[in-house]
């Protein structure tokens, strides 16, 4: 939890107190439904919570935004998210039922009003949304295709809307088509080496140009 305030040290009480309920949530959790590995669990606020909020860095989204999370697995990127930003909505989905019971109980454990789960296909969600959201579920090009036409075009940020990307190592070839992505090193944020091959892909709306 330290490394969380270390990073974002104004948090309020309240984002405090559910940050530091992750843990205990997930351990307990976890036993029952295993969706973090035993390593991953016991450096939670490393390898998850704090490479989630990368994100964070990138990005304060707007009180009113919507948030899409694609293949959250156990929720991340979009728990820590959530709880950041306690104003915006929150979608996380997975095909994986299983992973989203954990989801769903760590999510009704935080008392978070701003998270909905659905149990299907990205492909299968028909809403738009300011911004796309996930980590490393797929190769940019199959993450693009999946997501055709749930971004919305209605700009409210500095950013214009699109897909921001959780990913690690290099995307070179990954990225060839994509003449507008732009990357962040989290390792300019954070210092620990976690980070050292870890990025944030962000891809406005208008993906070629």
């Amino acid at each position: 939890m330290e490394l969380i305030l270390k990073y974002f040290p104004n948090l309020t009480e309240d984002q405090i107190s559910k940050f530091k309920k992750l843990e205990s949530l997930y351990q307990d959790w976890n036993l029952k439904i295993n969706v973090v590995s035993r390593k991953d669990i016991d450096e939670l606020y490393l390898r998850h919570v704090l490479h989630s909020l990368g994100i964070a860095k990138v990005i304060t989204f707007k009180d009113g935004s919507k948030i899409l999370d694609v293949g959250t697995g156990g929720g991340f990127p979009g728990i820590p998210l959530a709880i950041m930003f306690p104003n915006c909505s929150f979608h996380l989905v997975d095909s994986i039922a299983k992973k989203l019971k954990v989801v769903d109980e760590v999510v009704e454990g935080l008392g978070l009003t701003n998270v909905k789960t659905t149990h299907s296909r990205v492909e299968e969600i028909k809403d738009t949304y300011d911004f796309i959201v996930s980590r490393a579920v797929a190769a940019m090009p199959t993450f693009v295709h999946w997501t055709k036409g749930k971004i919305d075009k209605k700009q409210v940020h500095q950013l214009k809307n699109g897909i921001i990307y959780l990913k690690g190592g290099d995307l070179t070839e990954e990225l060839q088509d994509y003449k507008t992505a732009v990357i962040y090193d989290l390792n300019e944020f954070f210092e620990e080496d976690f980070f050292e091959t870890k990025k944030v892909v962000y891809l406005p709306l208008k993906f070629r140009g």
